[in-house]
């Protein structure tokens, strides 16, 4: 497999990751449009659209202002600071950024349900078909692992046995998924749980994950997104510590 991988259409070329992006998008907006239709929605539309918006604009800028402290020596070699973020962007952020944003909104808006539900899995659908983009990549993208002699080491493009991180990624994701599903269908869930226990996963996954992904080490030898990872499982350390608060008769009122 040669990578990055690329469709050429006449003299154009184009990268199968920036398809599979704008499919990402797309799938996971029709997804929770299906979902909201098919299982109802006790936040009022207005509210709602609000929610939608701010979720937007808080991923936009999270994800850049996370991508952009990844390195930040970087910052400082930037002949123009504000397009050196708006270039570089992360997932994890693009998640707390929207989640703070809507929980800003909620304040605003004097909304007490929890909102994150409806999201769950069109964010986990997204997600995965981003990252098999991310693959297509191969180091040409900062999303490669480090060198490795496992079986599960592979060419990435550079001649060297690296982790496959979006593979493993994307294999998590099912499972969380796959876990989520299987919690919701054995026991009843307190409006929020599902999103709140895809955020800790995922939260924990990345964690975790960056120990085997080439990365800036702070002073405290942590990443950016290591600590950001950090920030998100402190948001929710109370349903970590207390997991029965994920039922409904122990239900708080956040995302």
């Amino acid at each position: 497999m040669q990578f990055p991988v690329v469709f050429e259409i006449g003299e154009s070329k184009i990268l199968l990751h920036s398809i599979l992006e704008v499919i990402a998008y797309f799938v996971a907006f029709r997804y929770f449009l299906y979902l909201r239709k098919k299982q109802g929605d006790s936040i009022v539309q207005t509210n709602r659209m609000w929610i939608i918006i701010a979720a937007i604009f808080g991923s936009l800028i999270g994800s850049r202002l996370i991508g952009g402290l990844e390195d930040p020596t970087q910052i400082a070699k930037a002949k123009n600071v504000f397009l050196y973020f708006y270039s570089n962007k992360t997932v994890l952020g693009g998640f707390l950024g929207g989640l703070f944003g809507v929980e800003l909104v909620k304040k605003i808006l004097g909304e007490k349900q929890a909102s994150g539900d409806l999201f769950t899995y069109p964010m986990l659908l997204g997600l995965i078909i981003g990252r098999i983009g991310c693959f297509s990549m191969g180091v040409y993208e900062e999303t490669y692992g480090t060198a490795t002699t496992l079986f599960t080491g592979m060419d990435l493009g550079d001649g060297i046995k690296r982790h496959p991180v979006t593979l493993y990624e994307i294999s998590y994701l099912l499972l969380l998924g796959l876990f989520i599903y299987s919690i919701s269908k054995r026991t009843a869930l307190a409006q929020g749980a599902s999103f709140k226990l895809f955020m800790i996963g995922y939260c924990a996954f990345r964690f975790f994950c960056d120990y085997i992904k080439p990365h800036y080490s702070l002073a405290i030898g942590l990443s950016v997104i290591q600590l950001t990872a950090l920030t998100g499982l402190l948001w929710y350390v109370r349903y970590i510590i207390y997991p029965k608060k994920l039922l409904p008769n122990h239900t708080l009122n956040n995302q």
